[in-house]
């Protein structure tokens, strides 16, 4: 009887960004999930990965860094997984600081709007919620609603204040996703498309874009994911095998700050290894019993 494939779950989010665990408890979750291959991709920064890379020879998890970058293109958001970047690289390290100041400066303006509007929370409270170094992002503004008994759960917020058509959403700088797949290469990196067609963003990504984003570099797409239905999935996939792109499957796990639990979308051994070679090698993965850089 052959063994059972390892499960692989290459997108999650820790306190770092907009996750609800420090680094090190998330590679503690996985492990617990049983998750053997684990992605810590936070919003704009690298800088869990030194804990993530501690942790992970601890629980004996396999540990893919990666970062993720909100893009925009034509008012569609655009969510960019770049995985094993160098986390020296200049242009890719000056993208991420100037999106990280960016996130800091709208999420008080929106702040502002909704006190105006008589919705009980402060900027004091929302940065509470933001952990030392961290990104900040609108989640942290649920984390406040929910602290001081507004809301139960996140869910809430973005349905009532922070969704994208909300009266409250303010925007933030975006790189375009071509800069950004060429900063990801440029790093060393390798870019994967998450959730392309989600059912909750604002706008629709054309193939045909996505097409001239694999000219540029790209090398996945991340089909399988909450957001997709099996529509989405099949239209991914089929994408993807007509451009000749890597198929990924993730959780994109926050700890409680959403449902979705680790482990319950993956990749398979095949894929990880087309992202891995596609990598320049700055940043190695991380497996247990093995030195890395």
């Amino acid at each position: 009887m052959s063994p059972a494939p390892p499960v692989i779950d290459l997108h999650t989010h820790s306190s770092v960004s907009d996750g609800t665990q420090t680094p090190a408890e998330l590679v503690a979750a996985a492990a617990e999930a049983g998750v053997d291959v684990l992605a810590i991709t936070d919003h704009d920064t690298v800088a869990g990965w030194p804990e993530a890379t501690a942790a992970a020879r601890r629980h004996g998890v396999t540990l893919v860094r990666g970062i993720e970058i909100s893009c925009a293109w034509r008012h569609t958001s655009v969510h960019l997984l770049g995985y094993l970047t160098d986390p020296k690289h200049e242009g890719l390290t000056a993208e991420l600081a100037r999106a990280r100041e960016s996130r800091a400066t709208r999420l008080e303006r929106m702040v502002e709007l909704m006190t105006a509007d008589g919705v009980p929370v402060s900027f004091d409270e929302v940065l509470a919620q933001v952990a030392p170094g961290a990104t900040p992002g609108r989640p942290h503004i649920a984390d406040a609603l929910i602290a001081n008994g507004t809301i139960a759960h996140r869910d809430e917020a973005f349905r009532d204040w922070l969704g994208d058509d909300s009266p409250y959403y303010v925007g933030h700088y975006a790189p375009d996703p071509l800069r950004a797949v060429g900063l990801i290469r440029a790093a060393g990196g390798v870019p994967v498309i998450a959730h392309p067609f989600t059912r909750t963003r604002a706008g629709v990504l054309d193939d045909a874009f996505v097409g001239a984003m694999r000219d540029a570099g790209l090398v996945g797409l991340e089909a399988r994911h909450r957001d997709h239905g099996p529509a989405e999935v099949a239209r991914a996939v089929a994408l993807a095998d007509r451009l000749g792109l890597v198929v990924t499957g993730s959780s994109d796990y926050h700890g409680a700050g959403k449902r979705n639990r680790l482990g319950e979308n993956t990749t398979t051994p095949e894929a990880l290894a087309v992202i891995e070679a596609a990598s320049s090698g700055a940043t190695e993965v991380v497996r247990p019993g093995a030195g890395s850089t």
